[in-house]
């Protein structure tokens, strides 16, 4: 698949205040900068269409990008930046949890995972309760470029097969690189293969 227009469309403080026309969509989260801005802009081949900054923790609301005028990129607030009080943390997680569970027009979540690092207790937890919640992800490990070819593949599989010690099956994941456009082909072909399922 490939993406030809994506637009900014509205950022949103609660699921009631999302979009109201039952497009399909597409979730991205992940720990504060774990580099989910440069690898949406990555995807829409739009390099100010996600803001990135220095500063971690920075996305707050529910953000939609419409693309292709056919289905929703949605931004969603890193989780677990410890720089925030615990009422600020504790309000963004329940933003977080009401639109994963309350939106039904949510097609897949992805959750972004960076490649250096093992396996983390708190995106650990994040998948797990996903994964109890019945909702559809998959992970992407980003910052690929900052490992050789072989140590990121080692790396991303260490990581899924310590999900085996209470996952029957693993979710699909995708190694990619938002410089060096890793990965890009292979996440945009699977949103296109859900996109052609919705519609069959």
């Amino acid at each position: 698949m490939e993406i030809k227009t994506a637009e900014y469309t509205i950022s949103s403080p609660t699921v009631t205040m999302c979009p109201k026309d039952h497009r399909p969509e597409f979730a991205f989260i992940g720990r504060s900068n774990v580099g989910k801005s440069s690898l949406i802009n990555m995807l829409c081949n739009h390099k100010g269409l996600a803001k990135t900054s220095a500063v971690p923790g920075k996305t707050l609301l529910i953000n939609h990008f419409i693309i292709n005028r056919e289905w929703y990129l949605v931004d969603l607030p890193g989780y677990g930046y410890a720089k925030r009080s615990k009422t600020e943390r504790d309000k963004l997680d329940r933003m977080i949890r009401s639109y994963i569970l309350q939106r039904e027009e949510l097609a897949n979540v992805f959750v972004l995972i960076d490649i250096r690092h093992e396996q983390q207790k708190l995106d650990r937890e994040f998948v797990d309760w996903l994964g109890a919640s019945n909702i559809p992800f998959s992970i992407i490990f980003t910052k690929a470029d900052k490992l050789s070819v072989g140590k990121a593949r080692a790396n991303a599989k260490a990581w899924m097969d310590a999900l085996l010690d209470t996952w029957e099956s693993l979710p699909p994941y995708f190694i990619t690189s938002a410089d060096k456009k890793t990965g890009k082909d292979e996440v945009l072909d699977y949103i296109g293969k859900i996109l052609k399922d919705i519609e069959e």
